[in-house]
């Protein structure tokens, strides 16, 4: 049996279990979501197995509370193919009343739940699961903790990555089975996933039909805007330049409102402080993947590509960033944002806990030039926070592709290679 890898989630699920009768694991399907759940489980049903689907689904109809026997906590993989055993999960919760009694597991959000269906609160707490980040896939030596961050720690560290392995890492992605193989075995999961949402998922999590080509053509044209706050038109006018029919705009939102249900599209939402001017917050989400290899499978790009267009790297390494920020602050019991006024000064990430603290993040891919542009905009933004109403920020720091050591500058801002970073 191949040796489990530990993900950053597994203390965050055994938490849900600990407080809670059942815990919803969702996310991107091959991100890992049963491996982890198996891990801790006692008990499992797999709704999706070939030989049983059809019976499992009679069965969850009938008697649905045959499906939930088993030690606890007991996994019901894939429990979306029947919906009806939410409702049964939750009574079941109820008649219990008992913690960790179930791990529901799904790749998709389900459509066919009826107006009779309760919402589960109280009794199924919802947790996401990502793709792996890179301290998970031991590709981060977690010399440097954002809880140490916010914390007010001292922090140090070094790391010797270059341009190339970046690149990799991006195209690989966080897939657990892309982890610990060859390159060519590696970068062929992320195409292969690609090539399984426009041919298959797409269409199979709703049930409406939706044409391969024209999910490729809206994919290219998300990573092609990744990292940037384009509007859902401009990317529908995007989509209308390069395809010779009409894609009127209810097309364009329910592709991606399927995508949004595959997990695989993720945007990040505008943070709101109480500046002390009365600068209007631009609201429009930034648009990212729930992994960066979604991007590059999807323009059909490589590491090399990458390295020759050092422009759309740094755009597709801040999804990066951004998917690893948001594997850690889950950890810390917290959210990720982004900032942006109308003045155009921006912020690529802000980590809010809900304890009220938060840390300012700027993104850049390296060199210097970046790296004081990215710490001159973090001042400046903390500048107008009014402190009067909110915590000042608990730390400012810019978070790099390619840096030699991981610091704290005299003004205050740290300086961190990806590859140092943990929870």
């Amino acid at each position: 049996m191949k040796e489990y890898m530990a993900r950053v989630s597994d203390k965050l699920l055994l938490d849900h279990l600990e407080s809670k009768g059942a815990v919803l694991v969702e996310g991107a399907k091959w991100c890992g979501k049963t491996t982890s759940a198996k891990h801790l489980a006692k008990s499992v049903i797999e709704m999706d197995r070939p030989d049983m689907t059809e019976q499992y689904q009679r069965m969850a109809k009938l008697r649905p509370s045959s499906l939930l026997e088993g030690d606890v906590p007991h996994l019901i993989d894939e429990w979306q193919l029947a919906p009806t055993l939410w409702n049964a999960v939750r009574y079941e919760v109820d008649q219990r009343d008992e913690f960790g009694q179930f791990i529901l597991t799904g790749s998709s959000v389900p459509t066919k739940l009826d107006e009779s269906t309760h919402t589960g609160i109280g009794r199924i707490v919802r947790m996401k699961m990502r793709p792996m980040s890179l301290y998970e896939s031991g590709d981060s030596n977690g010399q440097v903790s954002l809880g140490a961050l916010f914390a007010g720690e001292d922090i140090s560290g070094s790391d010797d990555h270059d341009i190339n392995d970046i690149a990799f890492y991006i195209c690989r992605g966080g897939w657990p089975k892309a982890i610990r193989q060859s390159e060519k075995v590696s970068l062929k999961q992320a195409r292969d996933y690609f090539d399984a949402v426009v041919n298959d998922d797409i269409s199979r999590v709703d049930g409406v039909k939706r044409d391969p080509e024209r999910t490729k053509r809206l994919m290219r044209s998300y990573a092609r805007n990744v990292s940037t706050q384009a509007s859902l038109e401009t990317i529908r006018d995007d989509l209308i330049h390069n395809d010779t029919d009409t894609f009127d705009k209810e097309t364009v939102y329910s592709y991606l409102n399927a995508l949004r249900k595959l997990f695989v599209i993720e945007d990040s939402r505008a943070w709101n402080p109480n500046p002390r001017s009365k600068t209007a917050i631009r609201t429009t989400d930034t648009r990212y993947f729930v992994d960066p290899s979604i991007a590059t499978a999807s323009l059909g790009m490589g590491p090399k590509d990458l390295v020759n267009d050092l422009n759309l790297m740094g755009l597709i390494f801040e999804n990066l960033c951004i998917r690893d920020l948001r594997v850690y602050a889950d950890a810390l019991d917290g959210d990720v944002y982004h900032y942006r006024d109308k003045t155009g000064l921006e912020c690529d990430a802000v980590v809010h806990l809900r304890n009220g603290e938060y840390g300012l993040i700027e993104i850049k891919l390296g060199g210097d030039d970046l790296i004081n542009e990215g710490a001159n905009n973090l001042i400046t933004l903390s500048e107008k926070i009014d402190t009067d109403k909110m915590h000042k920020p608990a730390f400012m720091m810019v978070l790099c592709g390619i840096a030699p050591f991981a610091y704290k500058r005299e003004d205050g801002v740290f300086v961190v290679p990806i590859s140092c970073l943990k929870d």
